[in-house]
């Protein structure tokens, strides 16, 4: 187990506390005598020169240093929970070669519920001196402070701040403790067949009472429960009791986390998780146990319309022998196919023959496979009968799970709908709404329903709840029940979501309440104790306690998320090198040194185990030459799998512009860092941003960054709440020497959710490289592009060309579009489905950004785009569903075919005014139906070139089929079906 770490300060202050209780020290001399409180905490500063980082303020070392990058400066130190303060003192390096400076500066300080800094100390200015006083000053201060700030005004010595070491001297203020003990389950030694339960005890050790919070339980590093906490007084205890159901056979580290989102300040927050010495183990029950291991099918790609037939694999894991006659089921869409399985012996596996075929739809599909659908065997265990696997066709990502749209649901509450030009940025829920409409909770009672076509035990859910009244989001529920029986809370919150102004530059937006609103909506995500059958009725609603004054529904995904992967022969667990599962303290460390030794050859690949890690710093290589001031030097020829991404997950709690250390606040504090040959799969990646430059250019970070070069490959790997998902490339002059452009990257099974900005971005100078089968939902930028950017080594070859986006599926880009490349070429956007985007194109290829130029060919063919297209720039600016933004450069080579252009809010396809050129555009086999405000097919009245339509079909537009406008140099050759051009 993992023993609560034990500060100087706190074994001090037991010591203390019991002395006082066995009444041998009276109590007035039991007060702690004042300790460093900055140690170790995050230090943040207002702005840093070259290599003298904020991080160097408090590593214990005088000899290095924070210089600021000119004056005015702030130092804040976050100590955490408040303090009663003695003094502050300020370490410069005691060398005689330091010349002795004056500094002049004001010591304030904030409460831990505070929202401004009040005056501690007022300015004035303290003499460094190596001979007189070590260069150490001494400021005698008093008050409560959680976050104390230095205001430096001048240096006589140097042009910025210069801090060596802070130290903050003070002793803790009352707070609360939580602390998780005795824990224990019932039956003590449970076969696969008894209902579980874990107890334990919730004690608040501080010294002052603490809110009600929530206690989560994990089993093998997965949290498979949560049970509330009531308010505890100082010393107070409460039981807790989480049922956890029936679990397969195995062994499981049993742990506990109270304050699992650290929503209580407390004066320790390292010991609110318990791991018991002992492992739950629960054994096998006698008798047969049917699972399913795999469904192949045939063909294993097949076309559109193309019959599929199937083979499923069904192994008995039990003790007993099944007779033959056992219905295995497959369900695929809305088609059910049966076969029948043969005797299966205990251990042994049988390939049934399913029966039947399916016709093969585009986009895909989901692979759902039930071992004894019909019941007829009793087995030790039933939850582990159904597997579930994508197939891919024709467009979009075969995702594995399934959509359910709320408005198509049984409901009670408010129906959104968005207005005809679906207008944006006015806290426009409709309009943000996949689909362009949602379902409005606001009293108690009020439910969305949806029946389910798929087995799951997981739910995604699309909401928004109300912002804090002063910013920063808020946490709240919503009740789930399963065919009227009551499954869990789920936890909703406002924190990711909410963003302020009138502004369409992303930098002017903010937290802070006021004016309009945007980026409104968010997702939660829960593993359920048990797979749910097909035909269940999943509700949520609005119980009593669930007090958000409204809910907004928007959509559900329903997935059978697969059990966790076993560790691959000679991946080493980053446990091995110090990690914790769901304990709440930083694993950076650990992972890093699993990583290095990955890296350095040691070990053959890093395995991160079902569990939640919490990471702080990028992974990254520790580089001091080409450090400077942030270290931009990936990893390379490393190996990173986890047990699935529903398993396996990397998060952080502290925002980028807060994190301090060797990382860049662009990049963040979280993620990976790549270089080179380097292949991640399996893993989920949360970030902690919550906007994405403003606010004094606070960072959402980058959860994959960096060079990337040959040989790199990410697969099935969930990335939320970050400013950019990925940034494949680095700019020429960031340490030429180590110059590697992205060459045949490739993404597969990727699912990016809720950024601030870019999904995933091919720039400087990536190439031949690709993002296959993935999701994009709420993308705060382009969900994916090709940025063919200046800063590169050679611009005469170091271009984006030959990168292919095929078959995702991208939904609601609250900024800018689905898809777009600038410049470049042989680009190539196929088989991707676009929906529902807030103002921008789901399709723009462009040249602004300053790219370098577009040459050769850019094609893009079968893609199906719905809803799409929008107004921005304070709503001057419309733009089609696919559009050519040629900004003084040209757009030659393009290719448009095989795609469906549905329900656009203005033009389906737009030539748009920029001053280039746009010449020989082909356009084959396209379907434009219904443009709502706007054209079929326009050219603005400054567009330049000309195209040629082939087989277009074009109906229900508002403003008619082809328009060129008045002034207009574009010319287009052939009509659309049975319409003719008008100007």
């Amino acid at each position: 187990m993992r023993w609560k770490r034990l500060t100087e300060r706190s074994v001090t202050g037991l010591l203390i506390a019991g002395l006082v209780t066995a009444g041998l020290l009276p109590v007035q001399a039991a007060a702690a005598e004042p300790t460093d409180l900055a140690r170790g905490k995050s230090v943040t500063a207002s702005g840093s020169h070259g290599g003298f980082p904020v991080a160097n303020a408090n590593d214990g070392q005088v000899n290095s240093y924070w210089e600021s990058n000119g004056h005015p400066a702030i130092l804040t130190v976050k100590l955490g929970a408040d303090a009663d303060l003695r003094s502050v003192v300020i370490k410069l390096n005691p060398d005689p070669v330091w010349a002795t400076r004056t500094q002049e500066f004001q010591v304030l300080g904030r409460t831990q519920n505070g929202t401004g800094f009040t005056s501690l100390k007022a300015r004035a200015g303290y003499v460094f001196n190596p001979a007189t006083n070590q260069n150490t000053v001494t400021v005698p201060v008093s008050g409560r402070v959680a976050d104390l700030q230095l205001q430096f005004f001048s240096n006589t010595g140097a042009p910025g701040a210069q801090v060596g070491e802070i130290q903050v001297l003070g002793t803790p203020a009352p707070n609360p403790d939580l602390t998780v003990s005795a824990l224990s389950w019932n039956p003590s030694a449970p076969s696969e067949t008894d209902s579980i339960t874990i107890q334990g005890t919730v004690r608040n050790a501080g010294s002052a009472p603490s809110a009600a919070t929530t206690v989560h339980v994990s089993l093998g590093g997965a949290v498979v429960g949560s049970a509330p906490v009531g308010p505890l007084a100082a010393g107070a205890s409460a039981p807790v009791s989480v049922a956890v159901g029936k679990r397969p056979q195995g062994s499981y580290t049993v742990s506990a986390l109270v304050d699992p989102t650290d929503t209580i300040v407390e004066s320790d927050d390292s010991n609110n998780s318990r791991t018991t010495a002992s492992p739950l183990v629960v054994g096998q029950s006698p008798g047969p146990d049917l699972e399913v291991r795999s469904i192949t099918s045939s063909p294993s790609n097949p076309a559109v319309g193309a019959a599929v037939s199937f083979t499923v694999a069904v192994h008995n894991r039990g003790t007993g022998a099944v007779s033959a006659g056992t219905v295995t089921r497959l369900t695929v869409g809305s088609t059910t196919l049966d076969g029948t399985a043969p005797a299966i012996a205990a251990g042994a596996t049988a390939n049934v023959a399913i029966g039947g075929s399916w016709t093969a739809a585009s986009g895909g599909a989901t692979l759902s496979a039930t071992a004894d659908a019909t019941n007829l065997v009793a087995e030790t265990s039933e939850t582990n009968n159904v597997f579930a696997r994508s197939i891919v066709v024709g467009r979009g990502a075969a995702v594995p799970y399934t959509e359910y749209e709320a408005e198509d649901a049984a409901y009670r509450g408010t129906l959104l709908t968005s207005d005809a030009e679906r207008t944006f940025g006015h806290t426009d829920f409709a309009t943000e709404s996949s689909g362009r409409k949602s379902v409005r909770l606001n009293s108690t009672g009020d439910f969305v329903e949806f029946t389910s076509t798929n087995a799951s035990n997981s739910i995604v859910v699309r909401n928004s709840v109300p912002d804090a009244a002063g910013g920063g989001g808020r946490a709240a529920t919503i009740s789930l029940y399963a065919n009227g029986q009551f499954v869990r809370k789920l936890d909703l919150s406002s924190k990711y979501s909410w963003l302020y102004g009138n502004t369409d530059s992303p930098e002017g937006l903010t937290n802070r309440p006021g004016g309009d609103a945007r980026r409104l909506f968010d997702e939660s995500h829960a593993l359920l104790a048990q797979t749910y059958p097909a035909g269940t009725r999943f509700r949520l609603q609005r119980d009593a306690a669930d007090d958000a004054a409204f809910h907004i529904i928007d959509l559900i995904d329903l997935e059978q998320v697969a059990a966790p992967k076993a560790q691959p022969s000679g991946c080493v667990s980053i446990t091995t090198y110090g990690a914790v599962a769901n304990d709440g303290i930083d694993d950076t460390a650990a992972i890093q040194r699993a990583v290095t030794a990955d890296q350095n050859g040691q070990i053959g690949c890093v395995w991160i185990p079902a569990g939640q890690w919490r990471q702080e710093h990028k992974i990254l290589t520790d580089d001091p030459l080409n450090r400077g001031q942030w270290n931009q030097v990936g990893i390379r020829d490393v190996t990173v799998r986890g047990a699935g991404m529903w398993h396996s997950q990397l998060y952080t709690l502290t925002p980028p512009h807060e994190a301090g250390g060797i990382n860049h606040p662009h990049e963040g504090n979280f993620g990976f860092d790549i270089d080179e040959s380097t292949q991640i799969s399996g893993i989920a990646i949360f970030g902690s941003g919550t906007i994405r430059g403003g606010d004094g250019n606070h960072e959402g970070g980058v959860a994959l960054n960096g060079r990337f070069g040959k040989n790199t490959k990410i697969s099935n790997v969930w990335i939320e709440h970050t400013n950019v998902a990925v940034w494949a490339g680095r700019d020429f002059d960031n340490i030429p020497a180590l110059w590697n452009p992205g060459d045949g990257v490739e993404f597969t099974g990727m699912r990016i959710r809720n950024t601030y900005a870019d999904g995933i971005n091919f720039a400087n100078g990536t190439r031949n490289s690709t993002v296959y089968n993935s999701s994009f939902r709420n993308t705060g930028d382009d969900a994916l592009a090709v940025w063919s950017s200046k800063y590169v080594k050679d611009q005469s070859v170091d271009i984006g060309h030959d990168n292919s986006f095929r078959n995702n599926t991208i939904q609601l880009p609250w900024r800018a579009n689905g898809i777009a490349i600038y410049g470049g070429h042989g680009n190539k956007i196929e088989n991707n489905i676009i929906s529902d985007t807030m103002n921008y194109p789901a399709i723009m290829l462009a040249t602004d950004h300053d790219p370098l130029p577009f040459s050769g060919q850019t094609l893009i063919a079968n893609n199906a785009l719905y809803r799409t297209g929008g107004a921005f720039w304070n709503e001057d600016q419309e733009f089609g569903a696919i559009t050519l933004f040629p900004q003084n450069l040209p757009i030659p080579g393009v290719t448009i075919r095989d795609t469906d252009i549905v329900d656009s809010t203005y033009d389906g396809i737009q030539f748009k005014t920029g001053g280039g050129l746009m010449p020989d555009v082909k356009i084959q086999n396209v379907r434009i139906d219904k443009s709502n405000n706007g054209s079929g097919i326009l050219a603005m009245g400054g567009a330049r070139g000309n195209a040629t339509l082939t087989d277009v079909t074009i109906t229900n537009s508002r403003d008619g089929h082809v328009l060129i406008e008045p002034g207009s140099q574009f010319t287009i050759a052939g009509s659309p079906n049975s319409a003719r051009a008008k100007r």
